[in-house]
């Protein structure tokens, strides 16, 4: 079973890459850009059959690895 794990820092967590894009896409030319966000998608295929124990087991691993949860949210979607 796939899981794809969408990580984002938390609002009114500073976010220096975000406001660098931002910069570049003004740059580029590119008007009207509000407040960019960046964050990262990661993707763990797991033997596991069962959907919520596939959830269960990536939220586990969001919470001791994959994700700051102190500036940090995360979100699941299970793919297959």
């Amino acid at each position: 079973m796939k899981i794809r794990v969408f990580v984002t820092l938390k609002p009114g967590v500073l976010d220096p890459q975000g406001a660098a894009i931002k910069h570049s896409l003004g740059a580029l030319g590119f008007d009207g850009i509000g407040d960019v966000r960046q964050g990262k998608v990661i993707e763990i295929d797991l033997a596991e059959t069962d959907p919520d124990k596939a959830r269960t087991q990536a939220s586990q691993m969001c919470d001791k690895l994959l994700a700051n949860t102190v500036i940090e949210n995360y979100s699941l979607e299970i793919l297959s």
